[in-house]
């Protein structure tokens, strides 16, 4: 087995309604931008791995339409429908196989295009539940009650994720919200489903990521900074609601647990200098802090009060603004991995945490939390 760096990394900006282009000519801004910026072409990658949505794309095997545009025509070419995250171990799968010097990632999502509570309402069983109306936000209402009435979080405590990450959007060029909120503004915005109101919530965006993954031997020609994969682990939980311990994000602690115990982290807190996790709502970032262990169970809001996940703090979480500030649903993890390697290659601009060497980058498939994975990256050579 090799080792699998990530070399090049291109983002288009993130928006609420990119109506001038369609998912194809948003997918070859991503990727052109990725070629000008390593100066190579089609010919220098070996396959593309993409990652979207039929439900988002309104077709079928949507992957098809971008094949030109990803440079993916005659080429080994797979989807992943889901997290971009996950799109990425795919990627990186396929470098360890030996098969291929070089995989692009791409990940697209035109929210605009469709309506997003349908979409999130068709997750869910079609005799039992669907009919409920449920979707993403009542459902992450229903998660964040039961987590902050077993723990005691304060509405406070949740409204400063929500300010902590729309402040570090401001530095995040690509961000979608670039705007400051207070604490005031979270708690007195409308109720969506209790206890989230708007602003604990993200919004829809429009946007593309794509990067350029190779093995030890090549990853020097393209950039001087290569950002190795140091550890993964993933875990899905139960898909019924009822059927899981929604105060607790089980299936994101059992994949951290094994994406430390490959990496070699032990202590989080003090070994890892950058986190991006999917923040799906205020609520979810200090669940995450748990499950994560940077924190003790029920201690995310004591976490975010003590400033530890602040941009100077022991370790910064979401320093891009997090899915809180931009969220094309099936891009969230890719950028994800893509803010870390940025912060890790020190091409990070204004939102750069100082000296950064190890990161990790949280992805997210499903209906509160229910399948996860997380990945460890480095900056010294490799797993």
């Amino acid at each position: 087995m090799d080792k699998v760096a990530i070399v090049g990394i291109a983002q288009t900006k993130y928006e609420e309604d990119k109506i001038d282009l369609t998912i194809s000519e948003l997918v070859f801004e991503a990727v052109k931008d990725l070629y000008d910026q390593l100066g190579i072409s089609k010919e220098d990658v070996g396959c593309v791995i993409s990652s979207s949505n039929d439900f988002n794309d309104g077709r079928t095997i949507a992957n098809m339409a971008i094949q030109d545009a990803a440079g993916a025509v005659g080429k080994s070419e797979s989807r992943v429908s889901g997290d971009g995250a996950f799109a990425y171990v795919y990627g990186a799968m396929r470098i360890l196989s030996g098969y291929y010097d070089t995989v692009m990632v791409v990940s697209h999502c035109k929210c605009s295009e469709v309506d997003q509570h349908l979409v999130n309402n068709a997750i869910f069983d079609p005799f039992y539940q669907r009919a409920l109306g449920l979707d993403q936000i009542s459902s992450a209402g229903l998660m964040a009650n039961m987590y902050a009435t077993k723990y005691g979080i304060t509405p406070d405590q949740a409204a400063k994720v929500v300010v902590k990450n729309r402040k570090n959007a401001l530095n995040n060029p690509y961000a979608h919200l670039q705007n400051q909120v207070s604490i005031e503004d979270v708690l007195n915005s409308p109720m969506v489903a209790y206890p989230l109101r708007k602003l604990d919530l993200p919004p829809f965006s429009d946007g593309a990521c794509a990067m350029l993954l190779t093995n030890e031997e090549n990853a020097k020609k393209y950039t001087g900074t290569p950002v190795w994969l140091k550890g993964y682990g993933s875990c899905t939980d139960a898909y019924y609601l009822g059927n899981r311990n929604l105060t607790d994000l089980i299936g994101l602690e059992l994949a951290a647990k094994a994406a430390y115990k490959m990496a070699g982290i032990n202590d989080p807190i003090n070994q890892i200098d950058v986190a991006e996790v999917y923040d799906m709502f205020s609520y979810h970032e200090l669940m995450s802090y748990e499950a994560l262990d940077f924190c003790g169970k029920g201690e995310g809001g004591q976490f975010i009060d003590s400033g530890e996940s602040e941009m100077t703090g022991k370790i910064p979480v979401n320093p891009s603004g997090g899915v809180l500030s931009s969220n094309p649903t099936m891009v969230n993890g890719l950028i994800r991995v893509a803010e870390v390697a940025s912060q890790l290659m020190g091409k990070a601009d204004k939102r750069q945490i100082a000296g950064a060497k190890i990161g990790l980058a949280n992805g997210m498939n499903g209906i509160c939390s229910q399948g996860n994975c997380v990945l460890i990256f480095g900056v010294d050579g490799g797993a």
